[in-house]
């Protein structure tokens, strides 16, 4: 048997999910700063994908992503960053069966939405995932040719984006997967990702 795929797998994920943004009149606007960025890292420990349908977990140990978030002032949220690889490593569903998770449609961008006590809250878009084992499934948005959007916070204080739901649903799905996923079924996925530089932050008046 083989590993999960991302969901996310997530988070982003993953990716986060596992830190993202979308576009509002707040993010549109440039009024956001970034200090510290650049290339970044992020680590999650524990993400989990879930089928919301059967209630079905897909569980990986870890989830590793990279990306930049270009230093500036007067920035738009729209895009502040993006994420261009997301891994996850031993991921698991049911039964302890075994998945390989893909991220697709990379990169995958953060947008700005709202900052409020050294928090930025937003979304994560671009999202797609393919998990393969013995079931397989594509994880899209809302139709399966489009992306899935997810909602992300990142806090200065701890350097955390958090990724949590999101409207991915499963496409394609072959396999021996026993009815604990289905074409069609809603997900979310869940993770902490700690981003290194530590000295990465985000703020906005």
């Amino acid at each position: 048997m083989r590993k999960l795929t991302k969901s996310t797998i997530v988070a982003g994920a993953a990716l986060a999910a596992a830190v993202g943004f979308s576009t509002s009149p707040a993010s549109a606007a440039g009024t956001w700063t970034v200090t510290g960025g650049g290339a970044f890292t992020a680590i999650a420990t524990n993400p989990i994908l879930t089928d919301t349908n059967t209630g079905t977990q897909l569980k990986c140990t870890k989830s590793n992503a990279a990306g930049t978030a270009p230093n500036g002032t007067g920035l738009s949220g729209t895009a502040i960053a993006s994420i261009s690889s997301v891994s996850w490593t031993s991921c698991s569903g049911p039964a302890g069966i075994s998945f390989t998770v893909t991220a697709q449609g990379l990169p995958w961008k953060l947008n700005a939405v709202s900052y409020s006590a050294g928090v930025t809250t937003g979304t994560l878009t671009g999202v797609k995932a393919h998990i393969s084992g013995l079931c397989n499934a594509d994880f899209n948005g809302p139709t399966a040719g489009s992306t899935a959007t997810l909602t992300g916070k990142y806090t200065n204080s701890t350097h955390t984006l958090t990724i949590s739901g999101g409207n991915l649903k499963a496409y394609n799905v072959s396999g021996i997967c026993l009815g604990l996923i289905n074409n069609g079924d809603s997900a979310t996925y869940s993770a902490n990702y700690v981003v290194t530089p530590s000295t990465l932050q985000i703020t906005s008046p």
